[in-house]
């Protein structure tokens, strides 16, 4: 770790102030050494006008706690993202019909290369980035919204075309249909149909509002706003956005989370209990607890258990997540350096995508990244319009050299 006086001296000559000011002149963060090389944890670096994480009541979109909205249309949802309010009934139905004829003008041919990767091949994530960017190499048009817009009408599209193509069964694809909504469309593409499909609607439908948004400083959100800084395209940005979401501590913890309810295999909780004991005397991570930000139980891991006791109240796994939620967050909170000890988002989410139908846990991050398109997206474009127009200069932040003593070689 660099020492402070150190790092203060080499600050002083690059930056006359390591301390970032508020409007009245006073200093809201100051750079210490356990600030270097933290991944810019807590760090602030800039504004976030559609979501925020309040330490205990969680997620808010553009105000609203996520669990005022979680029963909403997601199209409604992605309205309120973008313009900031809740729209009105007509103008629900005109962004409806915005986004199905966006659906609609699918260019030909614009997801052809999915077909030319290997079946089973490589992450279903590589698949989803790959995909986004055939989609912008098919039809960018330069205009931020409408790249937004086309984007987030043609991923249920895309995403059966993962679902079906790296499956290898492309040969039971049915016609987009985008008339039935975003969610609606993809199931129908699968070939979901009756109470089957009502069930797995409403799962991805929550699922989706849930997963939305998340502030400003995630990996992937980050990410994606770091390259469109560049004046990258929108596709080229939310690929780079999906990229960082598929890291396993990052987007992947829903498959991860659902591979160790697995692994504990028994809703008894005095089993649950020794287990979670021996996998950390192992030093073994235990999925699905802790956050970031939050102090408290993620209110949407409530939100996910109380859809669970509707849709799949006897599911085995489901019931084994529901003794997770009451036995681990005692036992974590017996280790000091464990700042929150309760459940997060992932706990509950795998099994549930699990119950309706989606026996894959590698492919559950793809829905994650899905959700998260709408919520990245509509940064971008307020990144793109702040300073009066002029949008958020290129990300660049600053690296302060060591280990690199100078020298030259001998003559």
């Amino acid at each position: 770790m660099i020492k402070d006086d150190i790092l203060s001296e080499r600050l002083s000559q690059t930056n006359p102030s390591p301390r970032i000011m508020g409007d009245d002149g006073e200093p809201i963060f100051q750079i210490r050494s356990e600030n270097i090389d933290s991944g810019l944890r807590g760090v602030p670096v800039g504004t976030c006008q559609t979501s925020f994480v309040d330490p205990l009541d969680g997620v808010h979109y553009v105000g609203y706690p996520v669990e005022d909205l979680v029963d909403l249309e997601e199209e409604d949802v992605i309205y309120l993202l973008f313009n900031k309010r809740l729209p009105t009934e007509e103008e629900s139905e005109a962004f409806r019909a915005e986004l199905a004829h966006r659906a609609e003008n699918m260019p030909t041919g614009a997801l052809r290369v999915l077909e030319s990767l290997t079946p089973g091949s490589g992450h279903p994530m590589d698949w989803l980035s790959i995909g986004i960017l055939a989609l912008g190499a098919s039809d960018t048009t330069g205009d931020l919204r409408t790249d937004a817009m086309n984007l987030i009408a043609r991923m249920p599209e895309l995403m059966a075309r993962i679902f079906l193509l790296r499956g290898g069964n492309m040969q039971e694809t049915r016609d987009s249909r985008p008339q039935l909504g975003l969610v609606e469309n993809f199931t129908h593409m699968l070939g979901v149909d009756g109470d089957e499909a009502e069930r797995m609607n409403r799962v991805l439908r929550f699922f989706f509002i849930l997963h939305m948004d998340h502030g400003g400083g995630n990996l992937s959100t980050f990410s994606g706003k770091a390259v469109a800084s560049g004046r990258a395209s929108i596709y080229a940005s939310i690929s780079s956005a999906m990229s960082a979401l598929s890291g396993p501590l990052h987007g992947r913890a829903n498959q991860s989370c659902l591979e160790f309810v697995k692994r504990i295999g028994t809703s008894n909780e005095e089993e649950i209990e020794a287990f979670v004991r021996g996998e950390l005397a192992a030093k073994r991570p235990i999925y699905g607890f802790g956050h970031g930000v939050l102090r408290a139980e993620d209110p949407r891991a409530r939100l996910l258990i109380q859809l669970g006791e509707e849709v799949c109240p006897n599911d085995a796994d489901f019931k084994i997540v529901k003794s997770l939620r009451k036995v681990v967050p005692p036992i974590l909170s017996e280790i000091p350096k464990i700042s929150n000890p309760y459940p997060n988002v992932d706990i509950a989410s795998g099994s549930l995508l699990q119950s309706v139908g989606f026996r894959k846990p590698e492919y559950y991050t793809t829905f994650f990244g899905w959700s998260r398109v709408a919520g990245i997206t509509a940064q971008i474009l307020d990144e793109r319009s702040a300073r009066g127009g002029r949008g958020v200069p290129i990300y660049r932040p600053k690296y302060l050299a060591e280990n690199q003593p100078h020298r030259r070689l001998e003559s």
